[in-house]
């Protein structure tokens, strides 16, 4: 191809009508409900729109977005729409290359006029009047966390370790900080008979008398000029810089550095099916209980050098029931601490920081001028520190006071907090939870996405700085992941609900407004199919609590009850999977159909521990992960026999990676509930995963060995009565295919026999290949027919 035409077409945006299939055979009249044809996955529904972005004209939305039809293994291509909706437009990688620093996030100017960005690892200016981006650094260092003076006149980045400046008028460069690693280092002193023989030339030698003393002038002189400017920032060697942000006055910078913990092992994951023949080893992680990285933040002169490193370990007592694994006293170390910017006259800087056993938050204020830390909110937790927006947190416009996110009243809400300290005041309230807060552009307002109303569906709004009734800007039933523009003035929403996958909409940010659909992903042969809106039930717990749940009933397909039942267990424990929206497990989602449509009654539960329901729900695992969890799936099991009328003898359960956990649990502690189970990519024993999700809830293993003893499968293996599938990826990074070998070996030993473990060679954690999901779901499903089915097929 000529040269002229190839780079003529690699500008081209190429117009794709909304739902067009842009490969892939053509679309069946009808949708074939069976195992192969559902776990083709994304070629039937494609993969919802993501990444998506503004122009800072408002003129564009950009997204990435893969319509059904299209091969697995294709990844999502880039496509643009105009803010007014229409056909999406696919844009080719030369035109999203020559955008880029256009789209990407960055900092405004007060003024709104200037943006400054990080893009490709260079720093880039965007003019947004005239949409013109402007390159400040061409390096192959990669440069980050830019921002704007409050004239914007100067341009603040990172750079390796340091902080530099660079001036918009002239292009010219200044490094602010000076940070070193390691302590000053100095000239090693001679001895034994090094120090004699260097003495007896002293001695001896009128000219090395001279050159010793020129020596020692020059050296005061160097030693007097350093002194007199800026001094070096000194870490230590095993430690690297997180983040610098430099006050808008430039007089003051914060320093965040961390050091990883050292002489910690990792997993071995070795990768069998390789190019090379040869078995390769992969990256994994550290073991629960192993040592920690840490952290600590500092205020850097900017003007004169040197470093007051931060206390931000308040003192705080521990109380007995409060201490498992720690001494009563003192409190220990911090895990976390976050800069989250300075007030606008640059005199004060916020800090969030976090304990080590996660169970303390606090926000400081810090006092350029002194360096003096102010503590100005503490939250507690006797469990651990979560929810939504756990840490979300920032400056009002005022300058005097700090928003934050908290779970103080038990459900994930915004407050306010002056400088000073003192009584939060709550600015939202209720039995519902805040996900998402930003300011509007004209910092005049909150806009918040929260499930006020219903527990099952996400929702935007509007609400004034002081709190107060909320206008709710999105109407349509389901979950709403909503973009506003630069000025917003219009949204961008990406929404789904129960029985239809995300698409991308356009609307004006304002009550009432009508929303354009963008996108339309899913396959003609998909949408040829009656996917039902399955009921949101609530069903009673033994301890009296209305635990929600979906219900897939067989006659919602035209099919006859068989009397046998099914309950699925979603996996991240803190998910939510019982909501108005499109489920991330929408191949279980089209399964449930599946086995609906034989007969089976399934069930879905948001057992405890799950999202969504605030604090009380989210940490009623703490020390006991499948306690009431499991008793959540036990008392479903209850339910669709009483109320459902299934044959109690006639249960299955399944799930993966936490719903593999709990299945196993199960199947080990409640054989008397379950006839049959399928575990996937389980934790077999939590002293075996990682250390941020594991120790928040079970603390360390060698400091609370009874909270793993009774939370890990392993020990109850003798339980196992019936049949049980086992099913794991051998590159799964994630929970290890270690969990399942020991599992394994621990059934051999106990004389179990009814099991059977399930390899997959190439895939990790989350299944890719669409073999490998039909291959397991298969087995499921044959599993179930062979033991819970009334004539088994």
């Amino acid at each position: 191809m000529p040269r002229r035409i190839a780079a003529v077409l690699a500008g081209l945006v190429l117009a794709v009508p909304a739902g067009l299939v842009l490969a892939g055979p053509a679309a069946a009249q009808g949708f074939e409900l069976s195992v192969r044809n559902i776990m083709r996955g994304p070629e039937l529904v494609g993969s919802g729109p993501s990444s998506v972005r503004w122009t800072e004209d408002g003129r564009w939305v950009y997204f990435e977005w893969k319509p059904g039809g299209l091969p697995w293994h294709e990844e999502a291509a880039s496509y643009r729409v105009p803010a007014r909706g229409g056909a999406p437009q696919r844009v080719t990688d030369a035109h999203m290359d020559s955008v880029g620093p256009l789209l990407a996030r960055g900092e405004y100017s007060r003024d709104r006029r200037w943006k400054v960005v990080s893009h490709d690892g260079d720093v880039w200016l965007i003019d947004r009047r005239a949409s013109r981006a402007r390159r400040i650094t061409a390096t192959e260092d990669v440069e980050r966390a830019a921002v704007l003076s409050p004239d914007a006149r100067t341009i603040y980045f990172t750079r390796g370790d340091n902080l530099f400046a660079v001036d918009r008028s002239d292009g010219a460069i200044r490094q602010l900080t000076d940070v070193r690693k390691g302590p000053a280092e100095d000239d090693p002193e001679a001895e034994g008979i090094a120090a004699y023989l260097e003495a007896q030339q002293r001695e001896l030698f009128e000219h090395l008398r001279r050159e010793a003393a020129e020596q020692e002038r020059r050296e005061a002189e160097r030693e007097a000029r350093e002194a007199a400017g800026r001094q070096p920032v000194r870490i230590e060697r095993e430690e690297r810089v997180f983040g610098i942000t430099v006050a808008p006055t430039e007089r003051w910078a914060l320093l965040h550095v961390g050091r990883e913990a050292d002489d910690v092992r990792q997993t071995l994951v070795p990768d069998y099916v390789t190019e090379s023949g040869y078995t390769q080893p992969l990256d994994a992680r550290t073991k629960v209980g192993d040592r920690q990285s840490s952290a600590r933040v500092g205020l850097v002169d900017v003007e004169k050098g040197g470093v007051v490193w931060l206390d931000l370990s308040p003192d705080v007592e521990v109380s007995a029931a409060d201490s498992v694994g720690l001494p009563v006293g003192d409190y220990p170390d911090l895990a976390l601490a976050e800069l989250r910017g300075w007030n606008r006259d640059g005199s004060l800087a916020l800090v969030s920081s976090v304990s080590f056993d996660y169970r303390h938050r606090w926000l400081h204020v810090v006092e350029a001028a002194t360096g003096a830390v102010r503590t100005i909110v503490h939250d507690h937790d006797p469990a651990w520190i979560g929810g939504p927006c756990a840490f979300c947190a920032g400056w009002m416009p005022d300058g005097s006071s700090v928003w934050f996110v908290s779970e103080r009243d038990g459900y994930a809400h915004l407050h306010a907090v002056g400088v000073g300290g003192g009584e939060p005041r709550q600015l939202t309230r209720g039995p519902w939870e805040v996900h998402d807060v930003a300011l509007s552009p004209d910092e005049r307002r909150f806009w918040l996405t929260t499930n006020e109303g219903s527990p099952h569906e996400y929702h935007f709004y509007h609400m004034p700085l002081t709190g107060g009734d909320r206008t709710r800007i999105t109407d349509a039933p389901g979950i709403h992941d909503v973009t506003p523009s630069p000025e917003g003035d219009r949204l961008a929403d990406v929404h789904s609900y129960s029985n239809r996958p995300p698409e991308l909409y356009v609307l004006q940010n304002r009550r009432g407004s009508p929303m354009t659909r963008v996108t339309d992903s899913p396959t003609a042969e998909w949408k040829s199919f009656g996917w039902v809106d399955p009921e949101i039930i609530r069903l009673p717990a033994r301890d009296g609590v209305m635990v929600p749940a979906r219900i897939y009933r067989p006659r919602d397909l035209g099919a006859e009850p068989n009397g046998a039942g099914v309950i699925f267990v979603h996996g991240a424990g803190y998910l939510q999977n019982v909501h108005r929206g499109w489920s991330s497990y929408y191949r279980e989602y089209m399964f449930h159909h599946l086995l609906a449509s034989r007969g089976y009654t399934v069930l879905d539960i948001d057992y405890r521990g799950s999202e969504g329901y605030g604090r009380d729900w989210r940490t009623a695992i703490y020390r006991h992960m499948g306690g009431r969890d499991l008793t959540d799936q036990v008392d479903g099991a209850a339910y669709l026999a009483a109320s459902e009328g299934i044959d109690p003898e006639r249960i299955g359960i399944y799930g993966g990676s936490y719903g593999g956990f709990i299945t196993l649990m199960a199947l080990f502690t409640h054989a008397d509930r379950f006839a049959a189970g399928a575990a996937l990519r389980s934790v077999t024993d939590w002293a075996h995963y990682n250390h941020w999700y594991t120790a928040r809830i079970l603390n360390q293993p060698q400091d609370d060995d009874t909270a793993y003893r009774r939370s890990s499968p392993i020990y109850f293996a003798a339980g196992l009565e019936d049949p049980l599938l086992i099913a794991h990826g051998m590159v799964d990074t994630n929970v290890h295919f270690q969990d399942v070998v020991r599992l394994a070996q621990r059934l051999i030993e106990l004389g179990k026999t009814d099991w059977e473990l399930a390899v997959y060679p190439v895939e990790g954690h989350a299944f890719v290949e669409p073999a490998s999901w039909t291959d397991e779901y298969r087995r499921i499903l044959d599993l179930f027919e062979r033991h819970l089915a009334a004539e088994p097929q």
